[in-house]
């Protein structure tokens, strides 16, 4: 009986009574798309209630006399020459928002950018013990309404007419600490359903959620921007609260807690689970009515590892300051690229400041085909390492043609654009999702184990500072010119990939070691019937 009430707390609601409907469970080949979908669509609603804060920006502390009566594109023009007017004052919030308009105005929402940002990598490492600690599905339901929460409330500072510093900052480090739920867990939970064989490309499209989530949340705050800037952050908040509801309802965080055996682990045997066949509904612990084979603990029965313990794993701290460097380039762009548009002639011709904003999510189309082409490579070459640093290599001459080159002409800068974004978010999404889900089940750890959100906090937590220091380094160096900003990414680039240098010698000595024992056993197999094949022997 106690055991029948615990399998019925660890199930989903969702999962439950679709089982009481239907009579029977699903396949593991179906509960494993539902986990992929449920997740996406989880952290897809993460990153879209981060992208408000750079969109209301210029509403906040519109720059004078440069407000332009056009709406962002899509709707608009993409390309539009700089004019000046005077015009319609209201427009997207031309007067600005105190204590944002003043003449600090601009250091002011700095501050808020790096407060949010280091709470988040701060909060990260705390997240990932819990995650491994507690039900991953309550802490990241949690997670994703209290985020909801306290981005709704930065917002209604524009309705309870509140021009108080002190509320905004506090709303965007609150934020910060529960949005720290989301990675751990996600990434978690995508480790305890599949293998390592098509990890990295699964988790490459997969991954495709964090530009997606950029993209929506763009153009969710852009598009009722013009009610009030207040509506740019309710709209995002009220998304990520709902997707937490789906979270509740239909995560489940680990095969074992809806009777499927644990995935990983030495003892783990993924043959042993019908992969197609839908079924029966499992009430004494059995993947199949009638089939012998006992599940193992549910998740509540893991023992959790600590930071100390999971830093130790061969490879963490490598990739941990490699994804530093990584974040540093990347969120740079993510923070600054909208800026560094409006201010750039293109083609002869400026952006609106809002269409700038939205043009840079071209930059994430092309972080989504890096993610998903770099966990493919590295699935085939079954060299994580090698791929990442070659990615960070190859982004330094891309960034060096799209500063030299993006200013000719349109059709130019969106091409050399997303070009620079295939090789920028390429790495950073292959060492935060399948390099992060390797170290979590590393073979050095016993199967019963959790440090899947715990090294993937510790990678991501350190990543997350290098985040936070490459916007605020680059608000001080674009005074002095923004050669001197792609000058600091390009060095961050080349400092990413040679941290990865002894990880790269050792995949390369594995493989020739390997490449190896094969054409010696070629050789073998090549030899005469009278002499013993040693192909047996290996």
């Amino acid at each position: 009986m106690v055991n029948n009430l615990d399998a019925m707390r660890k199930i989903p609601p969702g999962i439950w009574l679709i089982r009481k409907i239907r009579g029977k469970d699903w396949s593991l080949k179906t509960h494993r798309y539902m986990v992929l979908l449920v997740t996406f669509i989880a952290y897809t609603s993460y990153h879209a209630s981060r992208k408000p804060s750079s969109i209301v920006k210029s509403a906040l502390d519109p720059e004078p006399n440069k407000t332009k009566n056009v709406y962002p594109w899509p709707i608009g023009s993409v390309f539009v020459k700089d004019e000046f007017f005077g015009g319609n004052k209201d427009m997207f919030g031309y007067k600005g928002w105190e204590p944002f308009n003043g003449k600090d105005g601009t250091k002011k929402l700095g501050l808020i950018d790096v407060a949010f940002l280091a709470c988040y990598s701060l909060g990260m490492f705390g997240a990932g013990h819990l995650g491994d600690t507690l039900d991953l599905r309550l802490f990241l339901t949690s997670g994703m309404i209290g985020s909801g929460i306290f981005v709704g409330l930065f917002g209604m500072g524009y309705f309870w007419n509140i021009h108080v510093f002190g509320f905004y900052l506090v709303m965007q480090m609150a934020a910060g600490l529960f949005q720290a739920t989301g990675w751990p867990s996600v990434v978690a939970v995508i480790g305890n359903w599949f293998g390592k064989r098509k990890r990295g490309l699964i988790m490459g499209i997969w991954n495709a959620h964090t530009s997606v989530g950029n993209i929506t949340g763009s153009l969710i705050a852009a598009s009722v921007l013009e009610h009030g800037w207040g509506w740019s952050f309710i709209a995002p908040g009220t998304l990520i609260a709902i997707a937490g509801i789906l979270v509740f309802l239909f995560l489940a965080a680990y095969p074992e807690d809806i009777g499927f055996p644990c995935l990983n682990g030495p003892a783990a045997r993924v043959e042993a689970v019908p992969r197609d066949v839908e079924a029966p509904t499992q009430n004494e612990g059995t993947v199949e009515e009638g089939k012998s084979t006992p599940i193992r603990d549910r998740s509540g029965a893991r023992r959790s590892v600590g930071l100390l313990e999971a830093c130790l794993i061969p490879g963490v701290i490598p990739f941990a300051f490699c994804l530093f460097f990584s974040k540093l380039v990347a969120y740079t762009f993510l923070y600054w690229l909208p800026f560094y548009l409006s201010q750039t002639e293109i083609g002869g011709e400026y952006m609106s400041v809002k269409s700038a904003g939205n043009l840079s999510t071209l930059f994430d189309v092309g972080g989504i085909v890096g993610g998903i082409l770099a966990g493919h490579i590295s699935d085939k070459l079954r060299a994580r390492a090698i791929t990442a640093a070659s990615f960070m290599y190859a982004a330094i001459p891309s960034m060096l043609l799209y500063r030299l080159y993006g200013n000719l002409s349109r059709t130019v800068n969106i091409v050399l654009m997303m070009i620079a974004g295939l090789f920028i978010n390429g790495p950073y999404a292959l060492i935060t999702t399948a390099v992060s889900a390797d170290l979590g089940t590393h073979s050095s750890l016993r199967g019963d184990s959790r440090a899947l959100a715990t090294v993937t906090a510790i990678i991501d937590g350190t990543g997350s500072i290098g985040a936070a220091i490459g916007p605020l380094l680059t608000g001080f160096l674009s005074t002095k010119g923004w050669d001197t900003v792609f000058v600091m990414l390009m060095l961050g680039a080349l400092i990413a990939g040679l941290l990865l240098s002894r990880q790269v010698v050792v995949e390369i000595n594995e493989k020739t070691c390997k490449l190896m024992r094969s054409s010696s056993g070629q050789q073998s197999s090549e030899a005469p019937p009278s002499q013993p094949l040693l192909s047996d022997q290996r």
